[in-house]
């Protein structure tokens, strides 16, 4: 099913709700990140993805989630310093999220869409269209600056 976020409202690590319409224009990185993962070092790749594109109109969206083996125990502050400490971190940040189970936007949309189904680790990542629309999914192990992901963002930033 084809499925669009413009509508969706989440809440930014500021505690300020928003629509994630405003991104519209962008193609976006929806990751759902964990600070005491195997997967962390690829906050730097999703950094290098960040710095590589955003003037192209690109944006990463890091959802924090503990849901998966409580590798994000840490409170929003502590996720914050911890990204920005450790890998410079400099695109957007939420509010903690549950990405299985009980789960929180923008998650009960993306999963609902033809390239959904369940979340099943941390730094899965989904490909969003300037339109709104989830375009590609990636699972946890595939690198942020392999082949097969920037690709995909050239091919949506050209479209």
């Amino acid at each position: 099913m084809t499925v669009n976020i413009k509508e969706v409202k989440v809440i930014a690590a500021d505690g300020q709700k928003e629509k994630l319409g405003k991104y519209a224009g962008n193609v976006l990185l929806i990751v759902n990140v964990a600070s005491k993962c195997g997967f962390t070092k690829q906050y730097e790749g999703l950094q290098a993805l960040q710095n590589l594109y955003e003037k192209k109109g690109f944006q990463i969206l890091g959802f924090p989630c503990n849901d998966f083996g409580g590798q994000e125990p840490g409170s929003i502050n502590e996720i914050k310093a911890f990204c920005t400490t450790n890998f410079s971190i400099t695109f957007k940040i939420f509010e903690k999220i549950h990405a299985k189970g009980n789960t929180s936007e923008p998650y009960t949309t993306l999963i609902q869409s033809d390239k959904g189904g369940d979340v099943e680790w941390n730094f899965e990542k989904f490909l969003i269209s300037k339109e709104g629309n989830v375009i590609k999914r990636f699972k946890s192990g595939i690198e942020p600056t392999s082949k097969e992901i920037k690709n995909a963002i050239e091919d949506a930033l050209n479209s």
